[in-house]
């Protein structure tokens, strides 16, 4: 058994961790920062990216030029107040965010902060593999599967397991060597 489902399922999972994660300041710009802000703005939250465009003109700078004038300081507090610990430039339309370099104690809390986000993602992936075998479990029965069966598919449901978090290693590894980066 093969479950194309199971393994969706954990690729969502996946990509959700590695979208958190691309959020993370590594002392460049990176557009992705700011997805994971929501501005209150029309009786509801959206993401910055439906109010406004997103550039990184130079390595050290990210701009924001925001289309309707009566959002700008909407979305400025928005980026204020969450954890970026940004401080953006008002010029009209157009929101200047510079980043800053990183010092060695930023650095060592983001690295705490990408092993708990690290830790989420495997518990997801987890959380995953234990339904899958729930359910195996429970159809073996109705779907005439012998004890060597089930093991077997709990051993596939493994292997596809390990995977997923040796890949979701590989991924923190990686941000972690771009976060030391000097």
């Amino acid at each position: 058994m093969n479950d194309p489902k199971l393994e969706q399922k954990m690729n969502l999972s996946l990509q959700a961790f590695v979208n958190e994660i691309s959020s993370i300041r590594t002392g460049r710009a990176n557009p992705k920062m700011l997805d994971s802000l929501r501005v209150d703005v029309y009786g509801q939250k959206m993401p910055i990216s439906q109010l406004a465009t997103i550039s990184v003109p130079e390595p050290q700078m990210i701009t924001v030029q925001v289309w309707d004038k009566s959002n700008v300081n909407l979305i400025d507090q928005s980026i204020r107040t969450s954890d970026l610990n940004l401080n953006p430039m008002i010029d009209g339309q157009l929101l200047r965010i510079s980043i800053p370099k990183l010092n060695e104690e930023r650095r060592k809390e983001l690295i705490k902060v990408l092993k708990s986000m690290s830790e989420k993602a495997k518990i997801s992936i987890r959380n995953i593999r234990r339904d899958a075998i729930e359910d195996l479990k429970k159809n073996q029965k109705s779907q005439g599967f012998s004890e060597d069966d089930v093991k077997k598919n709990t051993n596939n449901i493994q292997k596809i397991t390990d995977f997923k978090i040796s890949e979701i290693d590989k991924k923190i590894t990686d941000k972690e060597n771009e976060i030391l980066k000097i």
